[in-house]
């Protein structure tokens, strides 16, 4: 994923969707550790929430317990909630 700096004059709050893929080669832990790495550069620049979204029975995807990945993205950051 390639977060871009929000444009500070556009007076809109900006968000972040996450559907917390796993790489081919990849893990599911390590594919949460990349959004929270992610979340925390989004909260750096300013990104006011941080979304994550919620899908089963897909193999590359890791984001089907949204309440543990809340928790997780929460715990490692200030400001998104």
């Amino acid at each position: 994923m390639v977060l871009q700096h929000p444009t500070k004059n556009t007076g809109i709050p900006l968000s972040v969707l996450d559907l917390v893929m796993v790489n081919d080669d990849g893990s599911p832990r390590q594919s949460m550790q990349n959004s929270l790495d992610s979340a925390r550069h989004a909260e750096r620049w300013g990104y006011k929430r941080y979304w994550l979204a919620e899908h089963h029975n897909i193999k590359g995807v890791a984001s089907t317990a949204t309440s543990v990945l809340i928790g997780f993205i929460a715990s490692g950051t200030y400001t998104i909630r």
